[in-house]
């Protein structure tokens, strides 16, 4: 089957972790991804370990080989004058740019939108910033964390107050960096599809890592516009139905939701507790929204007094949605994982056979392992402008490549 995205080139001169995932999804998608990062260098999460691939004194850390595959690696040295040359050559040949340098760097070497539009009118080009290409806090540098931070993400996430460890807490994962690719992915298939079916002519994107965070809100800052109340934390608790929660059994953690009248008399039961399912306090849903800190009390007591297999057996026979709070290890011996393909083997060139996790909208796709640093260098450069041997040689002597 012909992946979606066959025949589109995309030059990612993106470094890290948001912009490099939303480049590897498009590869995902079929497209050619050629990846241009610094001689001897490369893009900064291939330092971003332990662990490494290749243990002790690895170039590929697991950070790097999260938003890399499906790519080709060529190694290019842009502040240079040929070798800024070379990546407006490729810019020519491609569809999309994708590049996370701050806001104005890349027009001082010839390579911002303006420069490349006037050189290839048909790319996209999409930028992926800290805080975007104006306003106050343009030139700024920043990271996931400092996002989670000022975006409000962090103030809605951890323990409670009036509990122990109390206090905003960051999401374990880069979470606004994830959502960024997603968000830019999204930006730029939308930018493409607006230049092959209307304009002809490319466009550029403006992604603010801020924007990402703020937008991820979604019905937390939305319920602060109506009420003008914050959210407060809910530590393992949901926000909407109750419950919505982690909850401690005698020996290990579960998550139980059953926020509808459905739900909450099957769980009542599967309790051994039907009457709770007509309790006024207790039997709709804004009642124990009202009642939150009864209803998760009364509901904790009950649980610490059984294993969590009990409870999970018990609740999945009432199809009450339930599910124990995984490790990593169970997350990849999780049947349904198992039988969905999430983790996917491809061959490495120099550490052979390694696991990837799959992306959950392509089944149809192909991998191949993230690149090697400038590993596709001489391939690109002769099948995309045309460069000979000796060329090449020259340029890599003269430290562009």
């Amino acid at each position: 089957m012909t992946r979606p995205l066959e025949g589109v080139r995309v030059l990612d001169l993106s470094r890290i972790l948001a912009a490099p995932f939303a480049t590897q999804l498009l590869g995902d998608l079929g497209a050619d991804v050629i990846k241009v990062e610094r001689p001897r260098v490369g893009d900064d999460a291939r330092q971003y370990g332990p662990p490494f691939l290749d243990e002790p004194g690895g170039s590929e850390s697991g950070f790097y080989l999260s938003a890399n595959r499906n790519k080709r690696s060529i190694t290019i040295d842009h502040s240079s004058p040929a070798g800024a040359d070379l990546v407006r050559g490729l810019a020519a040949e491609s569809d999309i740019l994708v590049e996370n340098y701050r806001a104005g760097v890349l027009d001082k070497y010839g390579l911002g939108f303006q420069a490349l539009h006037a050189l290839n009118p048909r790319l996209v080009y999409c930028s992926v910033t800290g805080f975007g290409q104006d306003g106050p806090y343009a030139a700024r540098a920043g990271y996931d964390g400092v996002f989670q931070a000022m975006s409000g993400l962090m103030s809605v996430s951890g323990v409670p107050d009036g509990q122990p460890g109390a206090g905003p807490m960051k999401v374990g994962v880069s979470m606004v960096d994830i959502l960024a690719g997603l968000y830019a992915s999204s930006a730029i298939l939308a930018a493409l599809r607006e230049r092959d079916m209307i304009s002809g002519i490319g466009q550029f994107i403006d992604l603010s890592l801020l924007d990402c965070g703020v937008a991820a809100l979604s019905h937390y800052a939305q319920n602060y516009l109506v009420s003008g109340q914050p959210a407060p934390r809910r530590g393992n608790g949901g926000f909407g139905g109750i419950p919505s929660q982690a909850f401690r059994c005698a020996d290990a953690d579960i998550f139980v939701v059953a926020s509808t009248a459905g739900q909450w008399s099957a769980l009542a039961a599967a309790l051994g507790r039907p009457e709770l399912a007509d309790d006024p306090r207790f039997a709709t849903v804004s009642a124990r929204i009202a009642n939150r800190d009864l209803v998760l009390e009364t509901l904790q007591s009950i649980f610490a007094q059984r294993s969590a297999a009990h409870w999970i057996a018990a609740l999945e026979a009432a199809d009450v949605p339930v599910s124990p709070v995984n490790s990593m290890d169970a997350v990849f011996d999780n049947p349904q994982i198992r039988h969905r393909g999430m983790r996917v083997a491809v061959e490495h060139p120099t550490a052979g056979s390694v696991d990837l996790i799959a992306n959950p909208i392509n089944p149809t796709a192909t991998y191949t392992a993230p690149p090697l640093l400038g590993a596709h260098t001489d391939e690109i450069l002769t099948q995309l402008l045309g460069k000979t041997p000796d060329e090449i040689a020259a340029l890599r002597d003269g430290g562009a490549i």
